[in-house]
């Protein structure tokens, strides 16, 4: 028989309908703790390198699970494998092959063994590297480890929702949006409260009014740390209850919950997807009581830690014992008298589990299989090879060895193949036959596959790709239009704006001013608040709105007001945004534009060049430096045609200065990766970027007139540099080269200097030393002589130049002092 039930989400299902329900949420949560419990084994015997995992908190991740939709987001950490299972999105076996870093996409989807376990994804792109239907699937944008480091992307996820929702001109955009009802969810540990990115993305959800849930697993500990270090009354949503709604005004709903409680779980989870999806209120849930079975990680035991009387609590309160307790005390009599339960006896659960085990039991002995006779059957291969070489070679002894070390690995993995081969190799080098040949080719190969397993999809390697983007010349009327350089900008920003409907500005003074240097001037009024706007002075979560904008579809452009403040936000630009094509094996994407300006403003703080520190912690991300804002403009037509992030650095002392109007605004392009020769010259090559190429300029004037004729390149492009290495051939013609900087020492010239000497080989094209001419190591002192005295000014340039064709002919060129 059955009957009527209300549940806590408050439809009304059948009784065997919710008991069985009830029961599959049973065997998820105890098939996601086996996997946690064998997972710890298999990183103490070696078989993985490393384990964080999700035990303790199963329950709770139920109850979200139950919530989520197909087009939600979410945006969390390294605990949430219950509800990746609970939203189908994670197996048993794939779990596993996280566990293994297996190299396959298909075996472990999550990011091909990139990334160690724990860390979610969904794919957002397919096998052509086009968008997926985001709306007709459960979305988990890619995890990072840094803690609180998922904050800033979840705010752009859910702040997604809002411009699909109010912004005209998207309503064709259906792969990526319905209407803005979907609602992006955060969960974060309680301790990781504490980081400043978590308090930043909170404060900005809320002035932004964005459908966002964000889960707090809280079990009282940090690592070891106890929250009474932690936490402000060892207790976050107390400390945040000045953000609780009133009178309809902003702020959140706070919700305070038992993550042991799986009823009153289901109908909060449940309560606050409605809130934040129909209304586009954030919801913060507070879920207490949460244990850590197996304590923070395989590094260590939480028995070091936690007292007797914790641990004890933790055996009684553990989620999982609560609920199973609950399914054997339910009761319910139906209107005919009749006592319907879950289970008839305890016997039916423990069969149960004993069901669950065998079954994670045989997924973790399948993946481990799925991982390892991939690596055996190239080490069958290796063995075979080094036999013949063996057979051929006079260190035949030695090779031996190396062959019966390899069969007698129980667990090999690659390196140990590769390791043998290589080393065998040492020992041939002077012996030929033609065994040695197959055994480079079987070395070449391996490398070329580790290549293709580990350094591919850094930047985007499809037909969008941003370097593919050919070159457009801007073009002008017959008689040329002069005007502030700013105009240029403004007016391609409303070129940009009529093309795109998805495209989007926001940063600090960004909306109502137009920017600090007018660069966006009235087109906040043109366009509307929500596609031109000003955000709150919180650098890192400016970037994280774009992160998770654009991976939603849209292409927003982040501003950031000085180069010098973006190191506010380099964090989540080399964790988050860097990695993401290459963390999940291509499978997602954040065409994001960073906007900012810089150079040769005066003062510490203003100095806008450190370039070093940030070409080297970005990798992934391109990095455009052009000399002016024709170049600029060009740059952002670029990114926009392209789908990889882009970092745009306009220069801060060139909004004034008169430029050409081109006519075809929004349509002429900057090729990225290519420099351009702005002087030809027989003496010398000098490169520089950005704001110091006037000062080379001026200083070719000053050298021309004692006899000295340089180059001049303009690098244009950073990350990457000279795809087409231009910058050698004019070192074949000039001999020299001097790289002109206003980063400090071993910053950016270092790097163009190994880009020009050592990967296109001007060192032989070279007849004197290459040389660098920088900043001073510490930074710009205030005011003009500041900055005449700590950067490269004109007479420093012309000295320099001077002093290196006075070493190559000191009788035309006399020394200067």
């Amino acid at each position: 028989m059955t009957v009527k039930v209300a549940v806590p989400n408050s439809q009304q299902i059948s009784f065997e309908d919710f008991k069985k329900e009830v029961l599959n949420d049973y065997r998820i949560a105890k098939m996601s703790r086996e996997c946690s419990l064998l997972g710890r084994r298999e990183v103490l015997t070696g078989k993985a390198k490393f384990g964080i995992f999700g035990d303790g908190k199963e329950v709770p991740q139920l109850a979200l699970a139950k919530a989520f939709k197909n087009g939600d987001f979410r945006s969390g950490y390294y605990r949430d494998q219950t509800f990746m299972m609970a939203i189908g999105e994670l197996s048993a076996q794939q779990f596993f092959a996280g566990l293994y870093a297996h190299t396959d996409i298909v075996q472990e989807p999550m990011s091909a063994g990139r990334q160690m376990g724990g860390h979610f994804a969904t794919h957002s792109i397919d096998e052509n590297g086009k968008w997926k239907n985001l709306t007709q699937q459960k979305n988990s944008s890619s995890d990072i480890s840094p803690t609180a480091g998922q904050m800033p992307r979840l705010l752009g996820l859910a702040q997604a929702s809002k411009i699909y929702r109010n912004v005209k001109g998207l309503e064709g955009f259906t792969n990526f949006s319905n209407e803005g009802n979907e609602v992006a969810w955060g969960t974060i540990g309680n301790a990781s409260t504490s980081e400043g990115l978590f308090f930043e993305a909170i404060n900005a959800a809320g002035v932004l009014q964005v459908p966002m849930v964000m889960s707090v697993w809280d079990d009282e500990y940090g690592i070891s740390v106890h929250a009474k270090h932690q936490t402000t009354k060892e207790s976050i949503s107390e400390i945040l209850k000045g953000f609780q709604r009133e009178n309809e005004s902003n702020g959140y709903e706070i919700f305070v919950v038992n993550g042991w409680d799986y009823v009153k779980l289901v109908d909060v989870y449940n309560k606050a997807g409605e809130i934040a999806r129909e209304k586009h209120v954030p919801v913060l849930i507070h879920v207490k009581e949460l244990t850590q079975p197996q304590g923070h990680s395989t590094s260590g035991s939480h028995e070091r830690y936690k007292s007797k009387e914790r641990l004890q609590w933790e055996q009684e309160f553990d989620c999982i014992a609560k609920m199973r307790a609950w399914i054997l005390d339910f009761e319910l009599t139906d209107e005919s008298g009749n006592v319907l339960r879950f289970v008839e006896n305890e016997e039916e659960l423990t069969s149960l589990d004993k069901e669950i085990k065998r079954e994670v039991s045989t997924a973790k002995r399948n993946a481990w299989s799925a991982f390892v006779n991939e690596i055996k059957a190239e080490l069958s291969n290796a063995t075979k090879i080094l036999e013949r070489v063996a057979a051929k070679s006079k260190n035949g002894s030695f090779i031996t060895k190396y062959k019966n070390d390899l069969e007698a690995l129980i667990e090999p993995i690659r390196k140990d193949i590769l390791v043998a081969c290589r080393k065998t190799l040492q020992l041939i080098v002077d012996e030929n036959f033609p065994e040695k040949v197959e055994l480079q080719n079987f070395i070449k190969e391996r490398i070329d596959d580790a290549a293709n397993k580990y350094s591919t999809h850094l930047y985007s390697e499809t037909e969008k790709s941003t370097v593919k983007v050919k070159k457009v010349e801007p073009t002008y009327d017959a008689e040329k239009k002069m005007v502030d350089a700013r105009i240029i900008m403004r007016d391609n920003f409303e070129a940009i704006f009529n093309k795109y409907p998805e495209t989007l500005v926001f940063g600090e003074d960004s909306g109502y001013i137009g920017d600090v240097n007018q660069g966006l001037e009235g087109l906040q009024e043109k366009f509307g608040e929500l596609r031109v706007s000003d955000t709150g002075i919180r650098e890192a979560t400016i970037l994280g709105q774009g992160i998770g904008m654009a991976m939603r579809g849209l292409r927003p452009i982040a501003e950031i007001q000085y180069l010098d403040y973006l190191l506010y936000a380099l964090q989540i630009m080399s964790d988050d945004l860097a990695t993401l094509r290459y963390r999940t094996y291509g499978k997602q994407k954040a065409p994001l534009i960073i906007r900012t300006r810089g150079h040769r403003l005066e003062g510490i703080w203003h100095a806008g060049s450190p370039m070093g520190g940030i070409i080297n912690n970005v990798r992934g991300i391109h990095v455009l430096v052009p000399r002016n804002m024709t170049k600029a403009a060009g740059f952002y037509n670029t990114a926009l045609e392209g789908d990889d992030p882009t970092l745009i650095i306009e220069c801060l002392n060139g909004y004034r200065l008169k430029e050409a109007l081109p006519n075809n605004l929004g349509e002429f392009k900057t090729p990225i990766g290519v420099v351009e020769t702005i002087k030809e010259g027989t003496d010398m090559t000098v490169i520089s970027y950005g704001s110091t190429l006037r000062l080379v300029e001026e200083a070719a004037k000053d050298l021309a007139q004692v006899g000295i004729s340089i180059e001049i390149i303009d690098a244009q492009s950073l990350l990457p540099f000279d795809i087409n290495h231009d910058t050698v051939k004019s070192l074949a013609k000039t001999n020299r080269l001097l790289v002109v900087d206003e980063d400090v020492p071993g910053g950016a010239s270092a790097y163009l200097l190994q880009e020009i000497v050592e990967n296109q080989n001007g060192y032989v094209h070279l007849d004197s030393k290459p040389q660098t001419l920088t900043a001073k190591a510490h930074r710009p002192a205030y005011g003009t002589d500041g900055d005449y005295f700590s950067k490269p000014s004109v007479e420093d340039i012309f000295e320099k130049v001077y002093e290196i064709m006075h070493e190559a002919n000191p009788t035309k060129f006399k020394s200067l002092y």
